[in-house]
């Protein structure tokens, strides 16, 4: 299982805590009972619990320009139109997606263009799914101008257990669709703002694999 880098020093440091519990443990107990067994066990489980949050699965990268892909492993949560107030100021179609503590935590950009625009925001740590969490919570805004002057706008946005958003986007650079965009440590939700005439492929509720399932097409410009 490949590790995503984000997790080297999380990982280093959990497996240390968990040395140093079953050490304090084995000192107080002054035995290797069936309790220290036990206690061997769920900190090891516990461990590749942790790893196994920063793996980084091989995925086919994949290239359509009139298609949007999901940036995200999770499940659809919100699909409507919304007036972006940020950054491009008009009505877009708004596709929230819920990635919960089991998911694949990697971001991925969801079309190919030049950043315009990156900017971080701090704020509250209110449960993912909740409305309010796309401009209050903790989060990055992220801009895509594609090749025909058409913008995407895509939100990391932290949760009630994550704390932290990585992201590799900076305003000039050129992308690739489905290039890694950052990576979020723990559940959390990505937002993705599209013109609001494309054709949407996905409902409330379905599951979605980042990189890999088309979640709306552009509509051709004429």
């Amino acid at each position: 299982m490949k590790i995503n880098k984000e997790g080297y020093k999380i990982i280093g440091l959990t497996g240390l805590f968990c040395l140093a519990i079953w050490f304090l443990g084995y000192w107080l107990i002054d035995s290797f009972s069936g309790f220290m067994w036990f206690i061997a066990i769920f900190l090891l489980v516990f461990w590749f619990f942790v790893a196994a949050f920063f793996r980084e699965p091989r995925r086919v990268q994949i290239h359509d320009d009139e298609l949007v892909f999901s940036p995200c492993d999770g499940r659809v949560v919100v699909t409507e139109v919304v007036h972006e107030k940020e950054h491009i100021d008009c009505e877009m179609l708004q596709i929230s997606i819920f990635m919960s503590i089991t998911n694949v935590h990697i971001n991925w950009f969801p079309v190919g263009g030049e950043i315009e625009y990156a900017k971080h925001h701090h704020g509250r740590f209110l449960v993912a799914w909740h409305p309010k969490s796309s401009n209050e919570n903790e989060r990055t805004t992220t801009v895509i101008r594609l090749k025909d002057g058409r913008k995407v706008l895509m939100r990391q946005i932290a949760g009630l257990i994550a704390r932290r958003i990585v992201s590799y986007a900076k305003p000039g650079k050129r992308v690739r669709q489905n290039d890694r965009l950052g990576f979020i440590k723990f559940g959390s939700r990505v937002d993705i703002l599209i013109p609001k005439d494309s054709e949407l492929f996905v409902e409330i509720g379905d599951p979605v694999i980042g990189s890999q399932t088309p979640i709306a097409r552009l509509k051709r410009k004429a």
